[in-house]
């Protein structure tokens, strides 16, 4: 039979969905997506006849358990998580419900909210000689945090960070981030990226939580901090070593410049 198909819905243009993604919501007799985050928009890829359900207002055993009667009746089912499954999706939890049942499943990976900030941004997460490590992670807040991967470690790295999840603790979000990167930090806020009512805020870490009250919003945003947001196109220094024409490697030997 075929198996529950954890699925990527990407960061909210339908259009960023993956190809496979796409083929997966087209062949679904029934699409569980997370409504309070998933746009219905990516739902324009089903069926007419295909059933879909939000898990807004679901809790685990609901969800699993509507999935699972379908997946026996021998339909296929997707379970459209938004961005990517792996990150913050909950999705271990379900997999182990579906394991007891001896229910099969498959993952589909997406785009990331990260990921579509960064194009919206116009910027390189990983600059040479700048950053070449991005931390990807949440503050504390109903959902716990390991201690030792609280904000206040993780941003006295001071690489390049985005921070999701957290914008309504946005007041404790820049007393850290200031501390950390400096109360003049370059800092940004991307709102519903890739979205129609998408926002990008310019600001510092000292300024974060008042630019963020002053453009109001409480949800679905993501910061993101770090050097590589005060490198502009006309002040790049350094440069990658795979295109320096004095490097070799496996697919292109050094230029003789003597």
């Amino acid at each position: 039979m075929n198996p529950v198909i954890f699925c990527g819905a990407g960061p909210g243009d339908p259009d960023l969905i993956t190809v496979k993604g796409q083929q997966a919501l087209a062949a679904a007799d029934l699409v569980v997506y997370a409504g309070s985050l998933v746009p219905e928009a990516l739902l324009k890829w089903t069926r007419p006849a295909c059933r879909r359900l939000s898990s807004a207002g679901l809790h685990l055993e609901e969800m699993v358990a509507t999935m699972a009667e379908a997946w026996q009746a021998g339909e296929k089912v997707v379970r459209l998580h938004t961005g990517d499954p792996s990150l913050y999706g909950a999705i271990f939890e379900q997999m182990a419900k579906f394991s007891q049942r001896n229910i099969p499943y498959t993952v589909i990976p997406g785009v990331t909210a990260a990921f579509a900030a960064a194009a919206a941004l116009g910027v390189e997460y990983t600059l040479p000689e700048v950053s070449q490590t991005l931390i990807l992670t949440r503050m504390a807040g109903r959902t716990p945090v390991p201690e030792s991967e609280n904000l206040e470690s993780l941003a006295a790295h001071r690489a390049t960070m985005a921070v999701y999840l957290s914008i309504s603790m946005i007041d404790e979000m820049t007393r850290v981030l200031s501390r950390a990167y400096g109360p003049d930090g370059a800092c940004a806020v991307v709102y519903r990226a890739s979205q129609p009512e998408q926002q990008i805020l310019w600001t510092t870490t000292g300024q974060l939580a008042e630019t963020v009250r002053q453009a109001k919003i409480t949800k679905t945003a993501l910061v993101v901090v770090g050097r590589v947001l005060d490198v502009s196109l006309d002040a790049l220094v350094h440069h990658s070593k795979l295109y320096d024409r004095h490097f070799a490697h496996g697919y292109r030997p050094a230029e003789d410049h003597r």
